[in-house]
């Protein structure tokens, strides 16, 4: 009789390596599941059926089409035109250098042209200022034309404070 307990009868011997393959396909679905749908939705295919972040008449347009609303609202840029700058250039002992700079500032509403008007001397002050301060190497290249509108339009935003200016754009800058 003994002999007979300390045999394990066959069920009880395969229970515990069912019971861990049920314990993987319990764990496995879901995340299958999860890893399908996150790539639908970072793949943005998830977003669109469920009607969020498309607009209803932007589904029917073809790419790179504007849609009539959106082309009714969009307003024609509105440029205003900077009084010519010259100023000479930072050399240190070196011969003297100067700069010539023609722009236009691009507004963001037209109703801010009236401000940014009053605030011009304000605006050809600071800008003279720094242009004063540039060393010729500093305007070398596409880099140093780069520079000098961000640091030419978070100036102007300053200086026309309600106003906003979106870009400054140059027409001519000459350096001798």
């Amino acid at each position: 009789m003994s002999s007979a307990a300390a045999i394990p009868a066959p069920s009880e011997a395969g229970a515990p390596k069912k019971s861990k393959k049920k314990l993987v396909i319990l764990l496995a679905i879901p995340l299958v599941l999860i890893a399908i749908l996150a790539g639908l939705w970072f793949g943005g295919i998830l977003p669109p059926l469920l009607g969020m972040g498309v607009d209803k008449a932007a589904k029917h347009e073809k790419p790179g089409e504007i849609s009539k609303e959106a082309a009714a609202t969009a307003k024609a840029p509105v440029f205003l035109d900077l009084p010519d700058l010259i100023a000479n250039l930072n050399v240190g002992q070196r011969r003297s250098a100067f700069i010539k700079l023609k722009a236009k500032l691009e507004l963001s509403k037209p109703e801010d042209v009236a401000v940014v008007t009053a605030a011009m001397p304000r605006l050809q002050d600071m800008f003279t200022t720094y242009l004063r301060e540039m060393r010729p190497e500093e305007l070398r290249g596409s880099a140093g034309t780069y520079r000098l509108r961000e640091e030419m339009i978070s100036r102007a935003n300053i200086a026309a404070a309600p106003a906003r200016i979106v870009d400054v754009l140059f027409s001519e800058m000459l350096i001798q």
